[in-house]
């Protein structure tokens, strides 16, 4: 079978992997999750920057609106700190709020951690890009993906990208019916 190409946005939100102090574990994470999991042909578009909002909107805003990423991820900066502010970047960005993105992320995260409640993460579209704030540790990006990531492909459908499919036995993409493509 032939599985459509994808452009996926890729962003680190730390102001100490991006200033040098360490490496950034976020994009690294990223990548070997859909290494493992995509079927589709994928080309990365990536970013490390600071937790600058300014900065965090004109990222998200280059990569749907210039680059022509599908999807785009970012971790970090999603908690109560002062300088986490991944969410308001990603709502002032935003066409459209999909609440559910967030509950989802919250509600994996919480059979993992207590501190799950702690996190501000959203989902959004912008235009025909699906934007999901996850959280910056590996464990978590990994956990996180593989509890919401069904429900990934059909937005994507929905608003306008290419058809997203799982690799076998790794997650089964959720689609109805008459949204599914005929098997070659």
């Amino acid at each position: 079978m032939t599985y459509d190409p994808v452009r996926i946005g890729l962003v680190s939100i730390s102001d100490r992997a991006s200033s040098g102090i360490y490496a950034d574990q976020g994009l690294p994470a990223l990548e070997a999750w859909f290494g493992e999991v995509l079927a589709n042909p994928a080309q990365f578009v990536s970013r490390l920057i600071p937790d600058e909002q300014a900065t965090i909107e004109a990222t998200l805003i280059e990569l749907a609106d210039s680059e022509g990423c599908s999807l785009i991820l970012t971790t970090g900066g999603t908690g109560p700190a002062p300088r986490d502010v991944t969410p308001e970047a990603t709502l002032a960005v935003a066409h459209k709020v999909l609440p559910g993105f967030g509950e989802a992320m919250r509600a994996v995260s919480l059979k993992y951690v207590p501190t799950a409640i702690l996190s501000r993460q959203v989902g959004v579209t912008r235009g025909a890009s699906l934007i999901l704030n996850l959280p910056g540790q590996p464990k978590a990006i990994k956990e996180t993906l593989d509890g919401v990531f069904a429900a990934v492909p059909y937005c994507i459908d929905l608003i306008g990208g290419p058809y997203l499919e799982a690799r076998p036995d790794t997650i089964a993409v959720f689609r109805p019916k008459s949204a599914r493509r005929p098997a070659p």
